[in-house]
Protein backbone atom coordinates (compact mmCIF):
# COMPACT_ATOMS: atom_id res chain seq x y z
CA UNK A 1 0.00 0.00 0.00
CA UNK A 2 1.74 3.74 -1.31
CA UNK A 3 2.22 6.14 2.11
CA UNK A 4 -0.38 8.19 2.17
CA UNK A 5 -3.33 5.47 0.96
CA UNK A 6 -5.63 3.17 2.81
CA UNK A 7 -7.17 2.92 6.17
CA UNK A 8 -5.36 3.24 9.64
CA UNK A 9 -6.36 -0.31 10.59
CA UNK A 10 -4.52 -3.42 10.10
CA UNK A 11 -4.57 -5.00 7.45
CA UNK A 12 -5.73 -8.47 8.06
CA UNK A 13 -3.18 -11.07 8.44
CA UNK A 14 -4.01 -13.61 5.40
CA UNK A 15 -2.85 -10.64 3.44
CA UNK A 16 -0.15 -9.62 5.32
CA UNK A 17 1.34 -13.25 4.84
CA UNK A 18 1.75 -12.95 1.62
CA UNK A 19 4.72 -10.48 2.15
CA UNK A 20 6.36 -12.33 5.08
CA UNK A 21 9.95 -13.99 4.98
CA UNK A 22 10.78 -16.83 2.63
CA UNK A 23 11.45 -18.72 5.66
CA UNK A 24 7.90 -18.33 7.21
CA UNK A 25 6.58 -19.56 3.93
CA UNK A 26 8.38 -22.74 3.63
CA UNK A 27 8.58 -23.57 7.41
CA UNK A 28 5.21 -25.32 8.55
CA UNK A 29 5.54 -24.06 12.52
CA UNK A 30 6.39 -20.48 11.69
CA UNK A 31 4.10 -20.50 8.84
CA UNK A 32 1.15 -21.67 11.08
CA UNK A 33 1.90 -18.96 13.31
CA UNK A 34 1.38 -15.99 10.68
CA UNK A 35 -1.39 -17.65 9.45
CA UNK A 36 -3.83 -15.72 11.58
CA UNK A 37 -4.37 -13.47 14.40
CA UNK A 38 -5.46 -16.83 16.87
CA UNK A 39 -2.05 -18.60 15.12
CA UNK A 40 -0.11 -15.69 16.41
CA UNK A 41 -1.13 -15.32 19.65
CA UNK A 42 -1.26 -18.80 19.72
CA UNK A 43 2.34 -19.23 18.30
CA UNK A 44 3.78 -15.70 21.13
CA UNK A 45 1.98 -16.83 23.90
CA UNK A 46 3.69 -20.88 23.43
CA UNK A 47 6.93 -19.27 23.64
CA UNK A 48 9.17 -20.90 26.49
CA UNK A 49 8.77 -18.42 29.44
CA UNK A 50 12.13 -16.49 30.38
CA UNK A 51 14.00 -17.27 33.29
CA UNK A 52 14.03 -13.94 35.18
CA UNK A 53 16.50 -15.12 38.03
CA UNK A 54 18.68 -17.37 35.71
CA UNK A 55 19.01 -14.61 33.21
CA UNK A 56 19.84 -11.87 35.50
CA UNK A 57 21.99 -14.12 37.28
CA UNK A 58 24.20 -14.81 33.96
CA UNK A 59 23.84 -11.63 32.97
CA UNK A 60 25.92 -10.31 36.34
CA UNK A 61 28.55 -13.08 35.65
CA UNK A 62 29.25 -11.76 31.93
CA UNK A 63 29.75 -8.57 33.23
CA UNK A 64 32.42 -9.37 35.67
CA UNK A 65 34.42 -11.15 32.63
CA UNK A 66 37.42 -9.86 31.75
CA UNK A 67 39.63 -9.34 28.68
CA UNK A 68 43.16 -9.64 28.67
CA UNK A 69 44.85 -6.76 28.12
CA UNK A 70 46.42 -7.88 24.50
CA UNK A 71 43.10 -8.54 23.28
CA UNK A 72 41.46 -5.46 24.86
CA UNK A 73 42.38 -2.96 22.08
CA UNK A 74 40.74 -4.83 19.16
CA UNK A 75 37.68 -5.05 21.67
CA UNK A 76 37.80 -1.60 21.72
CA UNK A 77 37.92 -0.91 18.00
CA UNK A 78 35.37 -4.11 17.11
CA UNK A 79 32.93 -1.65 19.45
CA UNK A 80 33.64 1.37 17.59
CA UNK A 81 32.88 -0.69 14.47
CA UNK A 82 29.67 -1.10 15.85
CA UNK A 83 28.11 2.18 16.58
CA UNK A 84 25.36 3.71 15.23
CA UNK A 85 26.88 7.47 15.79
CA UNK A 86 23.51 9.14 16.56
CA UNK A 87 21.96 12.51 17.13
CA UNK A 88 18.06 13.01 17.55
CA UNK A 89 17.35 16.38 18.94
CA UNK A 90 14.97 18.55 17.72
CA UNK A 91 17.56 21.11 17.46
CA UNK A 92 19.93 19.13 14.90
CA UNK A 93 20.55 20.96 12.12
CA UNK A 94 22.56 20.35 8.47
CA UNK A 95 25.84 20.99 10.23
CA UNK A 96 25.82 19.42 13.26
CA UNK A 97 25.03 16.16 11.17
CA UNK A 98 27.77 17.22 8.82
CA UNK A 99 30.57 17.40 11.83
CA UNK A 100 28.50 14.01 13.00
CA UNK A 101 29.41 12.64 9.72
CA UNK A 102 33.03 13.70 9.87
CA UNK A 103 33.75 11.95 13.21
CA UNK A 104 31.84 8.82 11.66
CA UNK A 105 34.42 8.28 8.88
CA UNK A 106 37.56 9.32 11.06
CA UNK A 107 36.63 8.94 15.17
CA UNK A 108 40.14 10.45 15.95
CA UNK A 109 42.04 12.47 13.72
CA UNK A 110 45.19 12.23 15.71
CA UNK A 111 44.75 8.06 15.09
CA UNK A 112 43.97 7.63 11.62
CA UNK A 113 44.17 3.72 12.53
CA UNK A 114 40.54 3.72 14.31
CA UNK A 115 37.67 2.27 12.31
CA UNK A 116 35.35 4.14 11.35
CA UNK A 117 31.71 3.57 13.04
CA UNK A 118 29.10 1.24 11.30
CA UNK A 119 26.37 4.43 10.57
CA UNK A 120 25.10 7.84 11.42
CA UNK A 121 21.88 7.38 12.24
CA UNK A 122 19.43 10.76 12.37
CA UNK A 123 15.88 12.07 11.48
CA UNK A 124 14.50 11.30 7.82
CA UNK A 125 14.90 15.08 7.10
CA UNK A 126 18.65 15.03 7.98
CA UNK A 127 18.77 11.78 5.92
CA UNK A 128 20.06 13.22 2.51
CA UNK A 129 22.52 15.87 4.27
CA UNK A 130 24.13 12.57 6.39
CA UNK A 131 24.29 10.76 2.59
CA UNK A 132 26.21 13.30 0.71
CA UNK A 133 28.57 14.25 3.73
CA UNK A 134 29.07 10.09 3.70
CA UNK A 135 29.40 9.47 0.25
CA UNK A 136 32.45 7.13 -0.43
CA UNK A 137 32.99 6.46 3.02
CA UNK A 138 31.47 3.02 3.33
CA UNK A 139 29.49 4.47 6.33
CA UNK A 140 25.61 3.57 6.40
CA UNK A 141 22.88 6.26 7.16
CA UNK A 142 19.99 5.10 9.58
CA UNK A 143 17.38 7.00 9.86
CA UNK A 144 14.43 6.58 12.07
CA UNK A 145 11.21 6.56 11.00
CA UNK A 146 7.07 5.69 12.09
CA UNK A 147 6.37 8.63 14.01
CA UNK A 148 9.60 7.95 16.31
CA UNK A 149 9.98 7.72 19.25
CA UNK A 150 5.90 7.24 20.47
CA UNK A 151 4.53 5.78 17.02
CA UNK A 152 1.76 7.79 17.61
CA UNK A 153 0.60 7.80 14.20
CA UNK A 154 -1.82 6.93 11.32
CA UNK A 155 -0.08 4.15 8.88
CA UNK A 156 -0.25 6.38 6.67
CA UNK A 157 1.83 9.30 8.23
CA UNK A 158 4.61 6.54 9.48
CA UNK A 159 4.87 5.31 5.82
CA UNK A 160 4.67 8.65 4.55
CA UNK A 161 7.64 9.00 7.35
CA UNK A 162 9.41 6.04 5.71
CA UNK A 163 9.72 6.43 2.10
CA UNK A 164 10.75 10.07 2.66
CA UNK A 165 13.69 8.22 4.69
CA UNK A 166 14.19 5.92 1.59
CA UNK A 167 14.06 8.55 -1.10
CA UNK A 168 16.73 10.53 0.43
CA UNK A 169 18.86 7.40 0.36
CA UNK A 170 18.95 6.34 3.74
CA UNK A 171 19.94 2.71 3.90
CA UNK A 172 18.73 1.32 7.38
CA UNK A 173 15.54 2.61 9.09
CA UNK A 174 14.89 2.20 12.71
CA UNK A 175 11.13 1.68 13.27
CA UNK A 176 8.54 2.11 16.63
CA UNK A 177 6.88 -0.28 17.17
CA UNK A 178 3.09 0.15 18.47
CA UNK A 179 3.78 -0.50 22.09
CA UNK A 180 0.00 0.10 22.67
CA UNK A 181 -1.12 -2.27 20.37
CA UNK A 182 1.25 -4.85 21.66
CA UNK A 183 0.34 -4.49 25.43
CA UNK A 184 -3.34 -4.92 24.61
CA UNK A 185 -2.29 -8.10 22.55
CA UNK A 186 -3.47 -7.06 19.23
CA UNK A 187 -0.49 -8.46 18.12
CA UNK A 188 -1.56 -8.99 14.46
CA UNK A 189 -1.86 -5.17 14.27
CA UNK A 190 1.49 -4.68 15.14
CA UNK A 191 2.85 -7.60 12.80
CA UNK A 192 1.14 -5.67 9.90
CA UNK A 193 2.60 -2.29 10.64
CA UNK A 194 6.20 -3.96 10.38
CA UNK A 195 5.31 -5.96 7.52
CA UNK A 196 4.19 -2.97 5.73
CA UNK A 197 7.26 -0.90 6.66
CA UNK A 198 9.40 -3.60 5.40
CA UNK A 199 7.61 -3.28 1.98
CA UNK A 200 8.49 0.45 2.18
CA UNK A 201 12.01 0.01 2.87
CA UNK A 202 12.28 -1.83 -0.02
CA UNK A 203 16.22 -2.70 0.04
CA UNK A 204 16.89 -0.64 3.07
CA UNK A 205 17.52 -2.78 6.09
CA UNK A 206 14.99 -2.81 8.50
CA UNK A 207 15.77 -2.17 12.63
CA UNK A 208 12.69 -2.85 14.60
CA UNK A 209 12.60 -0.47 17.91
CA UNK A 210 10.54 -2.88 20.37
CA UNK A 211 11.15 -0.32 23.56
CA UNK A 212 11.98 -2.50 26.18
CA UNK A 213 11.63 -0.18 28.96
CA UNK A 214 7.96 0.00 27.98
CA UNK A 215 6.82 -3.29 27.90
CA UNK A 216 5.96 -5.66 30.78
CA UNK A 217 8.80 -7.71 31.79
CA UNK A 218 11.31 -10.30 29.62
CA UNK A 219 8.44 -12.50 28.66
CA UNK A 220 7.19 -10.15 26.91
CA UNK A 221 10.73 -8.38 25.30
CA UNK A 222 10.79 -12.48 24.16
CA UNK A 223 7.93 -12.12 22.62
CA UNK A 224 7.94 -8.40 20.62
CA UNK A 225 11.23 -9.69 19.37
CA UNK A 226 10.03 -12.93 18.11
CA UNK A 227 6.78 -10.73 16.52
CA UNK A 228 9.14 -8.71 14.75
CA UNK A 229 11.80 -11.46 13.46
CA UNK A 230 8.31 -13.32 11.82
CA UNK A 231 7.71 -9.86 10.58
CA UNK A 232 10.90 -9.58 8.61
CA UNK A 233 12.76 -7.54 10.93
CA UNK A 234 16.93 -7.59 9.61
CA UNK A 235 17.81 -6.23 13.46
CA UNK A 236 15.58 -5.86 16.90
CA UNK A 237 16.62 -2.72 18.61
CA UNK A 238 15.75 -2.93 22.57
CA UNK A 239 15.08 1.46 22.50
CA UNK A 240 14.56 4.60 21.27
CA UNK A 241 17.05 6.35 23.73
CA UNK A 242 14.07 8.37 25.12
CA UNK A 243 12.92 6.03 27.69
CA UNK A 244 14.40 4.82 30.69
CA UNK A 245 15.32 1.95 30.75
CA UNK A 246 17.05 1.56 27.87
CA UNK A 247 19.42 -1.12 26.69
CA UNK A 248 20.15 -3.43 29.88
CA UNK A 249 22.11 -6.38 29.67
CA UNK A 250 19.83 -9.28 30.81
CA UNK A 251 17.32 -7.15 28.00
CA UNK A 252 19.90 -7.65 25.60
CA UNK A 253 20.68 -11.39 26.36
CA UNK A 254 16.41 -12.20 25.87
CA UNK A 255 17.04 -10.43 22.35
CA UNK A 256 20.32 -12.34 21.64
CA UNK A 257 18.39 -15.42 22.23
CA UNK A 258 15.28 -15.06 20.22
CA UNK A 259 18.03 -13.82 17.21
CA UNK A 260 20.07 -16.94 18.17
CA UNK A 261 16.81 -19.26 18.35
CA UNK A 262 15.82 -17.95 15.17
CA UNK A 263 18.90 -18.82 13.57
CA UNK A 264 18.82 -22.31 15.07
CA UNK A 265 15.05 -22.70 13.62
CA UNK A 266 15.04 -21.16 10.36
CA UNK A 267 19.05 -20.65 9.09
CA UNK A 268 18.64 -16.76 9.11
CA UNK A 269 20.92 -14.05 10.15
CA UNK A 270 18.93 -11.56 12.06
CA UNK A 271 21.17 -8.96 14.58
CA UNK A 272 20.55 -7.33 17.79
CA UNK A 273 21.11 -3.01 18.54
CA UNK A 274 21.25 -2.23 22.06
CA UNK A 275 20.64 1.46 21.86
CA UNK A 276 20.33 3.79 25.38
CA UNK A 277 22.02 3.80 28.39
CA UNK A 278 25.35 2.42 27.38
CA UNK A 279 27.97 5.04 27.61
CA UNK A 280 31.44 3.63 28.16
CA UNK A 281 33.82 1.01 27.14
CA UNK A 282 33.44 -1.06 30.19
CA UNK A 283 29.61 -0.71 29.26
CA UNK A 284 30.66 -2.05 25.32
CA UNK A 285 32.58 -4.80 26.66
CA UNK A 286 30.07 -6.49 28.82
CA UNK A 287 27.60 -5.95 26.09
CA UNK A 288 30.24 -7.81 23.38
CA UNK A 289 30.81 -10.41 25.99
CA UNK A 290 27.25 -11.34 26.07
CA UNK A 291 27.24 -11.29 22.35
CA UNK A 292 29.46 -14.15 22.09
CA UNK A 293 28.55 -16.02 25.02
CA UNK A 294 24.73 -16.19 24.53
CA UNK A 295 24.39 -16.01 20.03
CA UNK A 296 27.79 -16.77 19.36
CA UNK A 297 31.20 -15.33 18.19
CA UNK A 298 29.41 -15.14 14.52
CA UNK A 299 27.35 -12.45 15.77
CA UNK A 300 30.42 -10.12 16.70
CA UNK A 301 29.85 -8.24 13.26
CA UNK A 302 28.90 -4.62 12.78
CA UNK A 303 26.29 -6.48 10.49
CA UNK A 304 24.55 -8.35 12.96
CA UNK A 305 25.54 -6.33 16.36
CA UNK A 306 25.10 -2.76 16.67
CA UNK A 307 25.33 0.44 19.57
CA UNK A 308 23.22 3.29 19.29
CA UNK A 309 24.95 5.69 21.16
CA UNK A 310 26.00 9.31 20.93
CA UNK A 311 28.90 9.43 24.08
CA UNK A 312 30.04 5.96 23.87
CA UNK A 313 32.30 6.71 21.20
CA UNK A 314 34.23 9.33 22.97
CA UNK A 315 35.12 6.92 26.00
CA UNK A 316 35.99 4.14 23.48
CA UNK A 317 38.64 6.23 22.28
CA UNK A 318 40.22 7.68 25.59
CA UNK A 319 40.32 4.02 26.41
CA UNK A 320 41.90 3.14 23.18
CA UNK A 321 44.60 6.25 23.63
CA UNK A 322 44.99 4.66 27.56
CA UNK A 323 45.67 1.60 25.84
CA UNK A 324 48.40 2.57 23.27
CA UNK A 325 50.29 5.83 25.38
CA UNK A 326 49.54 4.18 28.68
CA UNK A 327 47.48 7.12 30.06
CA UNK A 328 44.18 8.03 30.44
CA UNK A 329 43.25 10.87 27.90
CA UNK A 330 41.43 14.10 29.54
CA UNK A 331 38.33 14.60 27.93
CA UNK A 332 38.76 17.99 26.63
CA UNK A 333 41.30 16.28 24.48
CA UNK A 334 39.54 14.19 22.75
CA UNK A 335 35.74 14.25 20.31
CA UNK A 336 33.00 11.96 20.91
CA UNK A 337 31.97 13.35 24.15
Amino acid sequence: MPPGQGSDAASPLRLARVTTTVTAQRDGALADAVRDDAGLRRFLHGLPGVDHVGVERRAATLATRSIKKESKLHALDMAITMIDLTTLEGADTPGKVRSLCAQARRPDPDHPDVPPVAAVCVYPDLAGVAVEALRGSGVAVAAVATAFPSGRSSRAVKLADTALAVEAGASEIDMVIDRGAFLTGRYGAVYDEIVAVREACGSAHLKVILETGELGGYDDVRRASWLALLAGADVIKTSTGKVSPAATLPVVQVMLQAVRDWHRATGELRGVKAAGGIRTAKDAIRHLVAVHEVAGPGWLTPDLFRFGASALLGDLLRQRRTQLEGHYTDRDHIGGA
